[in-house]
């Protein structure tokens, strides 16, 4: 699959989600197979105002490339300023521009979900983005305002026109946010309707559904958000069953590895202190619905430590492989 003229090594994309896919996350998602990596979604006033903040989440390393940078915003001439801004530092391989988030503190400021309703300043931004950047353009939508797909159609209807070289459908209102059943039918009529390519997006909590999402929808490859933070394995799954392999089963050893490889990356790109209390969350994910995972949950929110993590990481491990339990896919 190409995205313009980036070329990607399998179906799977991992989906932007704020204060989750940090440049740690993405580079363990990167080794768990997966093709495309998203950055959180980035303010482009942040940027144009040189916020330390907002220019931290642009910190990329060469071994997640490649990387997608989205942004977010209202305004063209901002959006514009920032997406030749990241351009210029060469660290992105695609410029995304968020159409989904239903947050009121961005969808109040005329971004994310409520350009999806004005189509004039969608056209603008989209626009003024594509004419000061040469690397793939490509936006995320949500099916609209109400269910009935009528303005994801007209954006992407829009966005084609302006340039943009790739299309995400998360087809949930926005009034949804991630309640109810995301619509895959409305996939399936934008990839009739649009000739760039169509990445579909909900509802995918194993590889099973993603391989599923491709063949009813017919969409060029299927983006993973949630469903990555307790199995960060579903990327190489995935294109495991894309190419008529077997989908191998998680173990719990397999697990527990990869948990202590994240916390090695959150020790070398935050200070210790940070690193730990961000790693009390995250952590937790990975051993949902193993037997003790709760006591491991207490014992988490206490860690100072990342040596603490591994630790606790550890104790936990030899308990629960000895016994032969497993996470499958």
């Amino acid at each position: 699959m190409k995205i313009g003229n980036l070329e990607l090594s399998g179906k799977t994309i991992l989906a932007p989600l704020a204060g989750i896919t940090n440049l740690p996350f993405r580079i363990m998602a990167k080794e768990c197979g997966c093709a495309l990596v998203c950055s959180e979604m980035v303010s482009a006033k942040g940027i144009v105002y040189n916020s330390e903040k907002t220019l931290n989440l642009l910190d990329s390393k060469e071994e997640e490339k490649p990387l997608s940078v989205q942004i977010f915003g209202s305004c063209p001439d901002s959006m514009q300023k920032a997406a030749l801004f990241i351009q210029e530092q060469g660290k992105a391989d695609i410029i995304d521009i968020n159409f989904g988030c239903s947050v009121k503190k961005v969808v109040k400021t005329g971004a994310g979900v409520a350009l999806m309703k004005d189509f004039e300043n969608a056209k603008n931004v989209l626009t003024a983005v594509r004419s000061a950047i040469e690397l793939p353009l490509t936006i995320k939508i949500r099916s609209g305002w109400d269910s009935s797909g009528f303005q994801a159609f007209k954006i992407a209807e829009i966005a084609e026109r302006c340039g943009v070289n790739g299309i995400v459908l998360h087809p949930r209102t926005a009034g949804q946010g991630f309640k109810g059943k995301a619509d895959w039918s409305l996939i399936a009529r934008l990839k009739e309707k649009v000739s760039i390519p169509v990445i579909g997006n909900g509802d995918i909590q194993n590889a099973e559904q993603g391989l599923l999402m491709l063949k009813e929808t017919g969409c060029d490859a299927i983006m993973i958000g949630r469903a990555a933070l307790k199995n960060p394995f579903i990327f190489s799954q995935i294109q495991a069953l894309v190419e008529k392999r077997k989908c191998n089963e998680v173990s719990a050893d397999d697990m527990f590895n990869v948990m202590k490889k994240l916390v090695k990356y959150y020790s070398e790109y935050y200070d210790d202190k940070h690193a730990s209390r961000m790693l009390r969350g995250r952590l937790a994910w990975f051993i949902k619905g193993l037997p003790g995972a709760g006591i491991f949950r207490k014992k988490l929110s206490q860690i100072n430590s990342c040596a603490q993590a591994i630790e606790l990481i550890q104790e936990f491990s030899e308990s629960t492989v000895s016994r032969g339990y497993s996470v499958l896919s």
